[in-house]
């Protein structure tokens, strides 16, 4: 597929710019340099965010390159909740659900400029947006995927980052030198948000454990979390231990491991998140969306990542941010290495056992990367 056979810069002035992107915390984090280098580019233009419900709320009141959010219908392969009935084929083919009908008239009635979309390869993306009638499309696509105007082909390892960035050159979008990594801002009422932790914490400088992961094979074992958290409060720092409400047990098996007191916080939305992460000494967390949050804000992070991730969801600098690797590519259970096509998706390896792939990190490979973060002279 010929990946640059148009004009890089729109040959017109765009009013509308439309970007789809409805994906996890992580997920969306990455798109950030995409977006501020598209609203870089085309300054006068509106540019409309078309994203899972969470992210208009995210962005209220908050400075951002984005000018509206609409928040997308469910549906498969595109904005597909668990909860989610809505399904379709993932080409695409067959009919719509009323909503999503109703949703690509509404999106016919604003007349866009563009509409560019900044997830997967396109398969059931494509023929959505094809439905909104812009004047140009672009995005991601490999066959059998509906064309789009421009496009460049899904090639799964590769940074987000730079990535998305790809993406939105299609459209001639340019970012600086300091542009490629994730910033956001946080804002007043975050801060509101944390009063109570802040007041548990009392003016302490503090580290956040962040021990949860939605896939349990990207997940640091609970105890080890225990013995850095314990070490770091030996040398005068308070540990906060967060995670969604989901995640409370997984908060209280890493307390229940640990000698000495730590606050658990389970209940911050991710705007309260933002702040908290923004003012720690340091995060240490696996390779999830409070970690890429964390980064987003400013905060110093040790990050615990599986090797093949690395590629993909890694930091671009090491300023303030150090890895963790877990070089384990082979199931304990099986022996199946499970990196092709790439990690665990889709599932032609029939490795589904749960285990963990970062659980070989030493607890003193973490602990020296953050000693290094904190400034920490003292050996543990």
């Amino acid at each position: 597929m010929a990946a640059r056979n148009f004009p890089p810069v729109l040959p017109f002035s765009p009013r509308k710019i439309a970007v789809l992107h409805a994906k996890a915390v992580g997920d969306f984090i990455v798109i950030l340099p995409a977006l501020d280098a598209i609203k870089r580019t085309y300054p006068e233009a509106e540019l409309i965010l078309l994203a899972k419900p969470w992210v208009k709320e995210f962005f209220s009141g908050r400075p951002s390159p984005v000018d509206r959010v609409l928040s997308l219908p469910p549906l498969a392969g595109v904005n597909d909740p668990v909860e989610s009935k809505g399904r379709v084929p993932s080409t695409g083919s067959g009919v719509y659900p009323v909503e999503v009908e109703l949703f690509c008239q509404a999106m016919q009635g604003e007349k866009l400029d563009v509409v560019i979309h900044m997830q997967g390869d396109g398969k059931s993306v494509n023929p959505f947006i094809n439905k909104f009638a812009a004047r140009v499309t672009a995005g991601m696509c490999n066959p059998p995927a509906e064309s789009l105007d421009r496009s460049i082909p899904y090639v799964h390892y590769q940074s987000e980052v730079l990535r998305n960035l790809e993406v939105a050159s299609l459209i001639g979008a340019r970012t600086t030198s300091t542009g490629f990594e994730p910033r956001i801002e946080v804002t007043e009422s975050d801060e509101q948000e944390t009063e109570s932790v802040r007041q548990t914490i009392k003016g302490k400088p503090y580290v956040v454990i962040h021990p949860g992961a939605d896939d349990i094979r990207r997940v640091w074992p609970a105890v080890r979390f225990a013995e850095a958290a314990d070490c770091l409060l030996e040398k005068g720092y308070a540990v906060v231990v967060t995670g969604t409400p989901k995640e409370e047990e997984r908060v209280a098996t890493v307390i229940r491991a640990m000698s000495r007191p730590a606050i658990p916080c389970t209940r911050l939305g991710l705007c309260g998140l933002a702040a908290l992460l923004q003012h720690s000494a340091l995060v240490i967390s696996n390779d999830t969306g409070p970690l890429h949050l964390a980064r987003a804000v400013g905060a110093r992070t040790v990050g615990i990542y599986w090797a093949p991730n690395i590629l993909n969801w890694g930091p671009l600098s090491r300023d303030r941010h150090r890895l963790a690797i877990g070089w384990q590519l082979e199931c304990p259970q099986c022996g199946i290495r499970p990196v092709s096509p790439w990690p665990f998706q889709p599932q032609t390896s029939d490795c589904s056992h749960p285990y963990s792939f970062v659980e070989s990190v030493p607890v003193a490979e973490v602990l020296a990367l953050a000693t290094e973060l904190l400034g920490l002279t003292t050996e543990h």
